[in-house]
């Protein structure tokens, strides 16, 4: 079977890698890529939210599979426009439809939807800038630390947690009035600061009320030693975590993962793809912070490498409804990665520096994120590259990995020395 990625990143390359690893992949297309991906298939050039093009791709290179990665396509309505050609009925897509991807692209109809199928979360509120003074009055109504999230997808960069009272009514304006996220933040959602660890779960639902559930992870957002500094992408992740004990598995799968998936089905949300759950453990039990509708990144650095199963013999499933009939096997060890990025993110950083050091390494998976590969390979984007390794618990992992780590560069290179610090 011919197989197609879509994407760029470390997600990406970590999903190219274990669907090459399948015997069932007989050739493996990724668009657009990256240097590391080269190496596993073809890298191609597509314009990735163009169905017509994705479309015309698919039917010449006999595809059978496309895996949507990133989160925009979805959104934007990729698996609706290839499932729209009548000669494409039979293609699977590992992505929802454009309904159900409004999970992750607008808040307030995830909160909604929460609410509706009662799925525990945060209180709330949605403002536009017509209702500003009410969102301002509704802020003096919280206890700090105050949490402001632009409804529409703004690259990770629309969640703010603001102390300062006066602060959060200057970004809400700033955000609503000023169009600080642009159409993105047209509207607001305010809602109560969750307290407690946080960790994400993964689900490949099946559309049909099925589900296998898939390891837990946690990542780290900010950019400094001990979660200080501004949000990125993610500068590392973990799995699995010790905390996620089986009260809390039992719990979270009765609580979130069901009602999530069965409030699809109740709601008629298409959902045939990767289900992301953004959690909190508070003292009142998992509460959901938000959903992606696709894997994260770089927790898929983690979570995918644990996969023991077949990862194509899980799309088919998915496809023809029979998910809830295969046993998902996952590597008991650790795995942890660790971002290397480029000097200046998640602020401005240069494109185009030479990576050094890089080879195969003997323990150690190094994902590429944002690479290119020219004469040499160099860096085009602020996540450079993961570095991931297992060990019987985490240190040991974390030491494979930041051994090899030590062993490449590229000008302004920095990474985080302490991922996994609070497990």
């Amino acid at each position: 079977m011919n197989i197609l990625v879509l994407g760029s990143g470390g997600r990406e390359h970590a999903l190219s890698h274990k669907i090459s690893q399948s015997n069932r992949c007989e050739k493996l297309f990724i668009a657009p890529g990256n240097a590391g991906t080269a190496r596993l298939g073809e890298n191609v050039s597509l314009n990735i939210e163009d169905a017509f093009e994705v479309g015309a791709f698919v039917k010449a290179n006999d595809i059978g599979i496309v895996v949507i990665g990133p989160e925009a396509p979805l959104v934007l309505g990729l698996h609706d426009g290839l499932k729209a050609d009548p000669t494409l009925t039979e293609l699977i897509v590992v992505g929802p439809r454009q309904a159900a991807a409004k999970l992750e692209g607008s808040k307030d109809f995830a909160k909604k939807f929460m609410f509706r199928h009662k799925i525990p979360t945060a209180a709330y509120e949605t403002f536009t800038k017509d209702t500003l003074e009410q969102g301002q009055a509704f802020l003096e109504t919280l206890d700090p630390p105050y949490v402001l999230k632009a409804d529409g997808l703004a690259a990770g960069k629309g969640v703010l947690i603001i102390e300062d009272l006066n602060e959060a009514k200057g970004e809400l304006k700033r955000m609503l009035v000023d169009a600080k996220f642009g159409d993105a933040s047209t509207r607001v959602v305010v809602e109560e600061f969750l307290s407690g660890l946080e960790f994400s779960l993964f689900a490949l639902a099946d559309g049909h009320g099925g589900y296998a559930l898939l390891p837990e992870a946690k990542d780290y957002k900010r950019i400094g030693e001990g979660d200080t500094g501004l949000n990125t992408g993610g500068m590392g992740a973990i799995s699995p975590i010790p905390f996620f004990d089986d009260a809390l598995r039992n719990r979270t799968i009765k609580e979130i993962i069901e009602p999530t998936i069965k409030g699809l089905v109740k709601d008629d949300l298409p959902y045939q793809g990767f289900i992301f759950f953004g959690l909190i453990n508070t003292d009142r039990g998992p509460k959901v912070i938000e959903y992606n509708v696709r894997l994260g990144d770089p927790e898929t650095e983690v979570i995918i490498p644990r996969l023991e199963t077949d990862i194509i013999d899980l799309f088919i499933a998915m496809n023809n409804g029979t998910i809830n009939e295969i046993e998902v096997n996952v590597n008991p060890q650790t795995a942890a990665t660790v971002m290397a990025v480029s000097g200046g993110y998640p602020g401005s950083y240069e494109k185009g520096k030479v990576i050094h050091g890089l080879r195969d390494f003997d323990q150690t998976t190094v994902y590429h994120a944002g690479t290119r590969l020219l004469k040499e390979i160099i860096t085009s984007g602020g996540r450079v590259m993961a570095f991931t390794s297992f060990g019987l618990n985490k240190e040991e992992a974390l030491s494979k990995s930041y051994a090899a780590l030590n062993e490449v560069s590229f000008e302004g290179m920095n990474y985080r020395k302490d991922i996994g610090f609070d497990l």
